[in-house]
Order: C-alpha cells, then structure tokens, then sequence
C-alpha cells in the first residue's frame, strides 16, 4: 500500500474509531483531556509506524492498546498516580508487551457505557452552548479545531481556546465521567438532544457564509443521534430527535438547485426525497410514539416532518394536522420561533389573514428583532393576499438580515419578482 493509501486508511480509522478510543480512556483516567492527548498520541505512533509495517489487521485494537500502554507510561512516571498504578493496570488487563490475541481482546471490549458516558461529559451543562458543540464535534466526532471552526466560521484560535476551557472546566469541577441516572439522566438529556439538534441545524441550514447546506455536519448529527438512540433505548426524546433529523435529511438532495441555490419545501421535487431515510425517520417515530407519555418537543417536530414526507405532492401536506401539532408544541416547548412556524401552517391549513394575525401578536418579541425568516414568512403571507408592494418591501429587509449569501439571493430574487408583478399588475 502506498504511503499516499496509508495515510487515508488512518485517516478513516481514526473517523470511525476516534470516539471509542476517547471512551475507552476516559473511563479509565477519568480526564477527557488525557484521554484525547492519549488516543493523539496512539494516532501519532500509527502515522509513524503503519507506513511501513501495514495497517494491522483490528486497527481500532491497535491504537486501544497503544495508547493503554501510554497511559501505563504516563502513570509510573509520575510520583502523584503511584498509588494508582496497580488499579490501572488491573483496569486496562494489557501488559506492556501485548501479544496479538490481547488485541483482539481489546477490540471485543464493551464500549457502549462508555461512548455515552462521553456523550453526557461533553454535553455537561457547566459548559456553554458553543462548548458542548465544539467539544462533541472534537472527541465525539473527530473533526479537528480547524474543520470545525471552518463548519461555523469561527477562527481557529477561539474554538482552541473553547476547547481547552471546556476540558480544563470538566477537570476542575471533578465532573464524573459515567452515565447518569434517574433523574439525573432526564434532567441531563435535553442538554445532550440539544446540541445534536444544533449541530444538524447549522448543516441544514447555515446561518452564515457562502453555502446553504453543510451536508458534513448533517452527517455528523445523524451519526451521534443513532449512536444515542442505540445506546438509550428506552428515552423517547432520542427517538423523536433521531426521527426528525432522518426525515428532515431525507430532503438534502433537493433543497439545492444546480447552481446551489435553496428550493424552498414546497417547490421541491419529492421524487429526490430520500426513500431510506424517510423509512428510517419513520420507524424511529413509530418507537417514540410507543413510548411511555404524550410526544415530546422533538417526537412532535418529527410529527411535523412526517406530514410532510407522507405526501406525495405538496397539495397532499394535512396542514390542518401540522397547525395542530404546533398547538401542542407551543404548549410543552414554547418560544417565539415556534409561534413563528405556528403562524406558517395556520396560514395554510386557514389561510394567510389566519398567519398574518399571529405574526402581528408576536412581531414585537425581543427574541425575534433583527431575526430575518420574520419579515421573510411575513413577505409570504403578504405575497398570498397580493400585497406584493408590502411583501417585497419585507423580503428585502429579510434579505439585509440575513447573513447567509444563498439565502440573501433567494430573498433578494422573491422581492423583485413580487415588485415585477405590482408593475405588471
């Protein structure tokens, strides 16, 4: 194998064996920051060695029991773990010269525990919003600073700095690394769905730059929401983020046009929906709705979506449902950007003067000045009643709010075929 070869083969074991790697060694030393420094240096050695010895054959067991041996290093040479050091290499089970059968052993290893303990330690509510993401996407995802300063078009030095902050936090504060339970786990879980939540949406649908979809970040969302889906069986609310986030990435491929631009729900063509993900979204919502209680905030956006992704034309959508599901969605979860979607589907599902009422009941929340998609589903509703001079005025200061260039161009386009049609008119 090339060395050009080998280099891409560590590069897609590390994506897909970073995050057990990280578990793995974190439950052992307890520090989520020592146990990346250990599964960095186990990638260290693997760059260095594999080139010419080949990528073995249980490459994941490789760099486990590599960086294992590290942490049994890194123990006996510090005075202060001493007294640690006999429980930690009862812990790990490996002797320092490791036979090939005690490879295999490792990869064997249960890591489900682990990789939620992960999950919950970096989604820890001591930690800022913007520091779960960055530390989920860093030891969860495998993304390196600069991608994921690239995903959010934040510069590099401040997704370190996060990091680093959220690690040294985590130390500091003792946080346990294990899976709580109880109440504690429910207490804890809207913090975790949170941040997988926010993560799909910034790939969605970009809030800022020259790209609507990130189709990487999607993906990343998708990967951890199964992970925590399999991993907690029995939380609904996992079911019901994992269903949405399915359906909701089944539409990827027809949300651009050929140049990139966005198509808006309604306008695009269903025959691009993905069949897969649809039925995978589905079931998903089937296991949150057999759960125990009434739908929560994300099995009921999941609703939502399947009401889309049941009909087959855009004529076919029960709106009428969808307002419905809203109502009970401002009832459990509410906020003004659900009375903003709320006030979408009652203007179809009763018509725009229906739609235009509730927008004018919540236009002066604080939360939604300087928020584009308001004067932007304003702009619809009025193009509907054919206030076309009001709704081009609207899609333009959507469009000057907006930070997203594709978004900025589709608003820019609607206004001026709304002031086409009053000159025309």
């Amino acid at each position: 194998m090339s060395d050009a070869a080998t280099g891409r083969a560590i590069e897609a074991v590390w994506r897909i064996e970073s995050a057990r790697l990280v578990a793995g060694l974190a439950r052992m030393v307890r520090d989520v920051g020592l146990a990346e420094d250990l599964a960095q240096d186990a990638l260290v050695a693997a760059l260095e060695r594999w080139p010419r010895s080949g990528v073995p054959d249980n490459p994941g067991a490789w760099l486990m029991a590599t960086a294992k041996n590290r942490a049994i290093d890194l123990a006996r040479r510090n005075k202060t773990l001493e007294r640690k050091q006999e429980e930690l290499a009862r812990d790990v089970g490996l002797r320092m010269a490791l036979e090939r059968s005690e490879f295999e052993a490792a990869a064997d290893e249960e890591v489900g525990d682990d990789l939620l303990a992960l999950i919950f330690t970096c989604c820890h509510p001591l930690l800022s919003r913007e520091a779960r993401v960055a530390l989920t996407l860093r030891l969860l995802g495998g993304l390196t600073t600069p991608e994921i300063a690239s995903a959010f078009l934040v510069k590099e030095p401040t997704i370190a700095q996060r990091l680093v902050r959220a690690k040294r936090t985590l130390r500091d504060a003792g946080v346990p690394f294990e899976v709580p339970r109880g109440d504690e786990l429910d207490a804890r879980l809207p913090s975790v769905l949170e941040v997988i939540y926010l993560v799909f949406n910034e790939g969605y649908a970009a809030s800022a730059g020259e790209d609507w979809i990130r189709p990487a970040l999607c993906e990343e969302a998708l990967r951890l929401g199964r992970i925590l889906a399999a991993l907690a069986p029995g939380e609904p609310e996992a079911h019901g983020l994992i269903a949405l986030l399915e359906i909701q990435a089944s539409r990827t491929a027809a949300r651009l046009g050929p140049g990139g631009e966005p198509v808006l729900l309604l306008d695009q063509d269903r025959s691009r929906w993905d069949p897969l993900l649809i039925g995978r979204g589905l079931a998903a919502l089937e296991r949150a709705e057999r759960a125990r209680g009434p739908l929560g905030p994300y099995g009921l956006q999941a609703a939502i979506a399947a009401c889309h992704a049941r009909a087959r034309e855009p004529g076919e959508t029960d709106w009428v449902r969808i307002a419905a599901l809203y109502d009970a969605l401002a009832q459990i979860a509410p906020s003004p950007i659900v009375e903003l979607n709320r006030a979408v589907a009652l203007g179809m599902a009763f018509g725009p003067e229906a739609g235009l009422e509730l927008l004018d009941a919540i236009s002066a929340e604080p939360a939604l000045r300087g928020y584009h998609l308001l004067p932007s589903v304003r702009g619809d509703l009025l193009e509907k009643l054919g206030r076309r001079e009001e709704a081009a005025a609207e899609f333009e200061r959507a469009a000057a709010l907006t930070e997203n260039a594709r978004e900025r161009e589709l608003l820019s386009r609607r206004a001026g075929a709304c002031r086409r049609a009053q000159g025309g008119g």
